[in-house]
Formats: structure tokens, C-alpha cells, sequence
């Protein structure tokens, strides 16, 4: 029993660091974020935009609405309000709600802010979702970002 819990220790790196990053346009994800933060006892961090989405950008049925016309340009890159120093994380949970079945363009800024710092972390993509998983989004960011190491991602709907 005790080598059991020496190897464990030696297995996980005592410096081993969390961070919980996120972007939330209602809170709905800012409540998942702080729950699993808690939870493995790790760094929150809100992912902001610059300019901070309104009711009326957040309008998916309105074509003309600022989430509309970022999420139908795949190159849309909104601007990030401040930028995060994720060199001492080993691990990264990296959540957004769902858009039109995968993650919002702030998050695609992020992750290209810091692609060259994240190889090499490992990646755990969460998201919120009224009605759709998260398989779609894990995918895209696959595709995406190749070179991460992502893990399985989590559907953190309310709980």
C-alpha cells in the first residue's frame, strides 16, 4: 500500500499546475468554469473580449449580429481584452459555450495568441450547450490546432 502511494507521488509531478480558462457571453460558462476550477483545485482565468458582447450580438437568428458574422468567418478573430501567461501550467481546461456547434471565434483567438506556449500541455476542452454536444467542437479544435495535445472533452451543462 505504501509503494502503491509512492509511485502515485512520483508519477505526479508535485509542481503539476491547473488552469481554468474560459469565455462566457451570459455567465451560463463562467458557472461550469468556477465549479470545475474548484474542483481540481486550479487557476480561473475569463478569456474577455475587448469589447464586450451585447443581447443584440449574441442574436443567432439576426444574419447582421456580431456573433452571425464572426462565426461565418472561419479567419474572425475578435480581439482579447488582456492576455494570459499560461507558462506555468502543465494542464489547461479550456472552455467556451457552444456556436453553431463549436467553439466561438474569441476562442480561436486565444488559443492562436498562445499556440506556441500551449504545445506540449495537455488541453481539455468544456463547453455549455443548450441543446448540442461537444463532439463537434472537439473535433473542429482538432482539426485546428493539431499540433496541441488535446484530451476528450467535457459537456458541463447545468448541474
Amino acid at each position: 500500500m505504501v509503494l502503491a502511494l509512492v509511485c502515485a507521488a512520483m508519477m505526479t509531478p508535485m509542481n503539476a499546475k491547473t488552469l481554468v480558462a474560459y469565455f462566457s457571453a451570459t455567465g451560463t460558462t463562467k458557472a461550469a468554469a468556477a465549479r470545475l476550477a474548484k474542483q481540481h483545485n486550479a487557476v480561473l482565468w475569463e478569456i474577455e473580449p475587448a469589447e464586450k458582447y451585447t443581447a443584440e450580438d449574441l442574436d443567432w437568428r439576426n444574419s447582421k449580429s456580431r456573433s452571425s458574422i464572426e462565426m461565418n468567418d472561419p479567419e474572425e478573430r475578435p480581439m482579447i481584452k488582456r492576455c494570459t501567461n499560461i507558462t506555468p501550467y502543465d494542464t489547461i481546461y479550456v472552455g467556451f459555450p457552444i456556436w453553431w456547434g463549436i467553439c466561438p471565434r474569441i476562442i480561436n483567438s486565444w488559443l492562436d495568441n498562445n499556440e506556441p506556449q500551449l504545445e506540449g500541455k495537455t488541453l481539455i476542452p468544456f463547453a455549455t450547450s443548450g441543446s448540442s454536444g461537444i463532439e463537434e467542437a472537439e473535433a473542429y479544435l482538432k482539426k485546428t490546432y493539431p499540433s496541441l495535445k488535446w484530451r476528450k472533452g467535457l459537456l458541463l451543462n447545468k448541474q
